[in-house]
């Protein structure tokens, strides 16, 4: 067998622990994901951007490290990925989600997901897909076109993290980068069937400028993707803790690998099938109405609850629209600056919708968003009385199945569940409510649906409570293990995606 199919489901944790028990080199290692890319990711578009020549010389300078007994970092040698996004490497290009008139901009700075990985030993091989400016619950754009589903590629992976839970999923990397405003780790972890971890606010550095405080309106982190849950609490170990540059991170140690070795017997869990608002699909809710029942049987009590969200979903995603919008808008303010008005003389690289809502964003004033912030603060009453009473809140992570992938790089979500409208940007995705709270908060596989897709699980946790999420996570997994579900993505055919440039 070549080493690069021995190594596709290998978790990370295993593959940091033989490379320091010298059973494997860090350089075979990397040439072993490489290839396997080299292979699999035409038919997927998972990365969109390859930096294997920094990844080669970060896996010698790493062998060299582990030969001559240096200290090694608890990710020494293991390849990852970044998004591209908002999230940066020195020398690599950042289109911003596939705008084309940013094919080949190149940012200096780092993300605290890629400086905190290299810090921790793992090496960079590439950026993977997004959105355009992750302003939508799935991944596709106009310059690369849509990531694939490796449980069917003719359905998108959720987003904005499409192309990091395609890659994770099919083997290509043993974890990766997502970033999550409103579930973009929660959703494609959703799709794609695996584990996907959204910290709570400010456990993971937010390193942005020139704004320091963008990142709380809505609530926005990093965070992993990953086949297994302890794999997730070791990129956190790596990821989390104090930043002097971040103006609003914890100054908090977290044992996150302890928590997944936690019981969760006597723990109080409540159940939302709905989250009160949502139209959900019926082979969305049997699957997660069955998977919430391992709980029970791992010891825990679970109680189906309402929230007391009092206003209708549609007008609460127009407000996670409105919300995120400004950030968007800087972007562009910081661009013009640089002499590149995007929104006035590339709005063909824009989908319709996003221009329609930077369009509207540009109207909006300071009342707006104080009204807003308001209306942001019932979810965020009605998760935390929930909490008065119970430890956990379980619902689903999305309200559908993957839907089927565009061919002119602007797919777009349902319109309708059960007859009921829903925003396809964004409405149908069960996780923004938590970008509102700050609450951490994973998407867990909970089964397969009749369809044979995945089927995510969203385990929410009080504040802070980190721990309790992991340990829930965890317990699960041992219950309701679901690593045998990969099989499917590594036994599908391996068919050629459109032309990787789309437009322009």
């Amino acid at each position: 067998m070549r080493l690069s199919d021995e190594l596709a489901y290998t978790s990370a944790t295993e593959l940091a622990r033989r490379i320091r028990a010298r059973e494997l080199s860090p350089v075979e290692v990397v040439e072993a994901y490489i290839e396997r890319i080299e292979e699999r990711n035409p038919s997927l578009n998972a990365l969109v951007f390859f930096g294997y020549d920094d990844a080669r010389k970060n896996a010698v300078k790493a062998e060299k490290a582990v030969v001559s007994g240096e200290e090694l970092g608890i990710l020494h040698g293991v390849p990852t990925a970044i998004k591209d996004l908002f999230d940066f490497k020195p020398g690599w290009k950042s289109t911003f989600g596939g705008i084309p008139a940013l094919r080949d901009l190149v940012i200096d700075a780092y993300c605290a997901f890629a400086e905190r990985m290299e810090e921790s030993g793992a090496i960079l091989v590439g950026k993977t897909n997004s959105p355009v400016m992750g302003f939508r619950g799935v991944c596709d754009n106009f310059l690369f076109g849509p990531s694939r589903n490796p449980f069917d590629a003719s359905k998108n992976t959720g987003g904005s993290s499409g192309g990091s839970a395609a890659a994770v999923a099919d083997g290509l990397l043993p974890f990766a980068e997502g970033t999550d405003g409103g579930g973009s780790i929660r959703i494609p972890a959703s799709w794609c069937g695996v584990y996907g971890y959204k910290a709570s606010f400010g456990r993971v550095p937010f390193m942005a400028r020139p704004n320091a405080f963008s990142g709380d309106i809505p609530f926005l982190t990093e965070g992993p993707i990953t086949r297994t849950v302890e794999d997730a609490a070791l990129a956190m170990t790596a990821l989390s803790g104090y930043d002097h540059r971040d103006p609003l991170s914890l100054d908090e140690d977290v044992d996150f690998l302890g928590a997944t070795r936690r019981s969760v017997k006597g723990m109080r869990i409540a159940y939302s099938p709905d989250f009160d608002v949502f139209p959900v699909d019926e082979r969305v809710s049997n699957v997660v109405g069955k998977g919430v029942r391992a709980f029970e049987e791992a010891g825990a009590r679970v109680e189906e609850v309402k929230v007391g969200i009092g206003r209708d979903q549609r007008e609460l995603s127009d407000l996670w629209c409105r919300l995120i919008t400004p950030v968007n808008l800087a972007t562009f303010e910081t661009f013009k600056e640089q002499g590149l008005d995007l929104l006035k003389d590339h709005r063909e690289d824009f989908p319709p919708r996003y221009l329609e809502w930077m369009d509207r964003g540009m109207g909006m004033s300071a009342v707006d968003l104080y009204r807003d912030q308001a209306m942001r603060t019932e979810v965020f009453d009605a998760i935390q009385n929930v909490f008065q009473n119970y430890d956990l809140l379980i619902t689903p992570t999305l309200a559908t199945l993957p839907v089927d992938n565009a061919e002119d790089g602007d797919t777009i979500g349902p319109t309708e569940i059960n007859g009921v409208e829903v925003d396809p940007l964004i409405g149908w995705c069960m996780t923004y409510f938590i970008n509102f709270s700050g609450h951490p908060a994973a998407s867990i596989p909970a089964g397969m649906s009749e369809d044979g897709l995945p089927v995510g699980m969203q385990i929410i946790g009080r504040r802070y409570a980190d721990t309790d999420v992991l340990a829930a996570s965890a317990a699960f997994e041992r219950m309701r293990p679901w690593s045998d579900t990969y099989e499917l993505c590594a036994e599908r055919p391996l068919e050629l995606a459109p032309s990787a440039e789309y437009k322009g």
